[in-house]
Formats: C-alpha cells, structure tokens, sequence
C-alpha cells in the first residue's frame, strides 16, 4: 500500500515567547555562575539556553497528520474507519472538555497554548477511548480532512 499525500500536516510548534524564556533560563544560569568567573558565566548562558530550546523545541515537535487512511497524532495511530463525528471546539468549549468535561480515558494530545480543538469519538467497540482531543490551530481544516479520508476509505 503506498501512501498518499497528506492532506493535512500540523505541527503543534511552541508559541514565540517561549524562546524568549529559554534565552531567559540561560540569562539565570549566567547569573547563578557569575561568582566563578566569566568562562562559567558564559558557559551557563550558552548551556542554560541550549537545553531549555531543546526543551521548548521537544514539546513543540509533535504532529498531526492525517494520511494514509489514518490519523496520527503524536504517537498515537488510529484509522479513520475506527473514527466517529468530528466536532470543531472553540476557546470555550475546547477549555471545558480539557477540564470538567474530560473523560480520563480519552487520548488528549493538549497544548495549552492552542485555544482551538478537535473531539473526535472513537467508533471501535474493542478500545475503551471514547474519544481523542485534539489541540489544533486549524480544527475545521482538519475535521474535513478526517471526512475525505473517511470517504475515501
């Protein structure tokens, strides 16, 4: 079986400030080390913004794709026959099914920095998720892609 193109490819990148408080953690690191000397000093800023962007960069780094009769989102594999209804959340709504509506046994691939959402309920009588939520910046984007994959299934 050979894959098509992905109709949809989103990567849940850290929002800007973030790179503001990683060269911030350096600045620290700088300051901490400061007493040792200059060469610490410097060492702890390069040190200290290197591994907090890495870290900003490693939590950014996850996809969502769907291609190839399925969806993937961030390790998770599901094929689009096991998917339900599709249902486009706003800030609001997306915030309550993050907290007071959620269902611990859903998949959530959450970034809170992304205000919009995706809830797709899981079709497939053998897994226990009764859905997964998605953070997305372009929920009906990827609704419709999840419907022509459905469709060409």
């Amino acid at each position: 079986m050979q894959l098509s193109a992905a109709p949809y490819e989103e990567r849940l990148t850290a929002p800007r400030s973030w790179w503001l408080i990683s060269f911030l953690v350096g600045v620290s690191m700088a300051l901490i080390l400061l007493p040792f000397g200059t060469l610490p000093m410097l060492g702890g800023l390069a040190c200290g913004t290197a591994v907090a962007a890495v870290v900003a960069s490693s939590y950014g780094a996850v996809r969502i794709r769907v291609v190839g009769g399925s969806l993937i989102a961030g390790e998770a594999r599901i094929p689009v026959t096991a998917l339900g209804e599709a249902e486009v959340l706003d800030a609001e709504e997306a915030r309550a099914w993050r907290t007071h509506k959620a269902d611990p046994r859903s998949f959530m691939l959450l970034r809170a920095y992304i205000p919009g959402a995706l809830r797709v309920e899981i079709t497939d009588p053998e897994d226990p998720t009764p859905y997964v939520f998605l953070s997305t910046r372009e929920p009906e984007r990827l609704a419709e892609a999840l419907r022509a994959a459905k469709a060409a299934a």
